[in-house]
């Protein structure tokens, strides 16, 4: 037997399934607004970095031929209106790779190499310093993984995730130059 409300109506029928068919489509909405899925990869749309928020600014997923390599995610406090805004922005900034494939570490570290190397911005003594840095930082990766590259205001770059034993680089310049390398390859704003 159903249970009556107040008013003597019962809970079953047109209205119960009205009720149950709303409920369903928030949960849905609701988990469709919290992350994007690219790749078979879920990213949020939203992270915590030093008591701010970011926002999933794009996701994208990198291929190799027929060979899915990995998605990456760029978060930022706010939506920049160009390349040199996303690059220049004060706050912190966070690039996710999050692999869909093994690669061996000698495959990865050459990848960043060439990646670093492509950039004018990357060929002073100091800078090429640094790249081989975060280079050295790399380990190989296996499907699921990740690796995190994220700018700490007042601290400098920071790497780390599966992907990485751990690796700061101080300063911004070195993170800019970074973000910089990174947009050119996969431009997603305007230039300027």
């Amino acid at each position: 037997m159903m249970p009556k409300r107040l008013d003597g109506v019962g809970f079953g029928g047109r209205g119960a399934r009205w009720v149950v068919g709303v409920v369903v489509a928030m949960v849905l909405f609701a988990g469709t607004a919290q992350a994007r899925v690219v790749g078979g990869v879920r990213l949020p749309d939203a992270i915590s970095l030093q008591g701010k928020k970011l926002l999933l600014d794009h996701i994208e997923l990198k291929k190799l031929l027929f060979f899915e390599l990995y998605v990456w995610g760029l978060y930022l406090e706010e939506k920049p209106g160009s390349t040199r805004e996303a690059i220049s922005f004060q706050g912190p900034k966070q690039l996710q790779l999050h692999f869909k494939r093994s690669i061996p570490r000698d495959e990865l570290a050459n990848a960043f190499r060439g990646f670093l190397s492509h950039s004018a911005v990357m060929h002073s003594a100091d800078m090429k310093r640094q790249s081989e840095q975060l280079v050295q930082s790399l380990r190989a990766v296996n499907s699921g993984d990740s690796l995190l590259i994220t700018y700490l205001p007042e601290k400098g770059l920071m790497v780390s995730g599966e992907g990485s034993q751990g690796a700061m680089i101080p300063g911004k310049a070195f993170a800019d130059a970074l973000f910089d390398a990174w947009l050119q390859e996969n431009p997603i704003y305007e230039r300027d």
